[in-house]
């Protein structure tokens, strides 16, 4: 029989690692696959305003959410690219921001 310590610390375990699965929104859908692709074309997709009706932040989060939950499961290979997509994505974020700030 398990003591109060180790319920204690199976249920943090259990918190810490579904938190993500719980995400949920209805508001973006990237199209089916995108995650397949190569770090350019994610990133301009993730960008544009049928995807990321709030602009290239909302994608950053897609893409970061995307990340995190698959987690360990996710290939080396596949990795670097969305990490290359983030680079190019976090680029986006700054140059909208930058016309933002130009424009006022």
């Amino acid at each position: 029989m398990a003591g109060p310590r180790a319920r204690a610390s199976q249920k943090a375990d259990r918190k810490r690692k579904t938190w993500v699965a719980k995400v949920r929104t209805d508001s973006t859908h990237p199209p089916a696959g995108l995650f397949t692709k190569n770090a350019a074309t994610i990133a301009k997709t993730l960008a544009s305003t049928t995807v990321s009706p709030k602009g290239p932040g909302s994608g950053m989060r897609m893409l970061a959410c995307f990340i995190n939950r698959a987690g360990r499961g996710l290939a080396a290979t596949r990795r670097v690219e969305l990490e290359r997509a983030r680079v190019l994505l976090s680029k986006a974020v700054r140059a909208a921001k930058d016309n933002r700030s130009q424009a006022d």
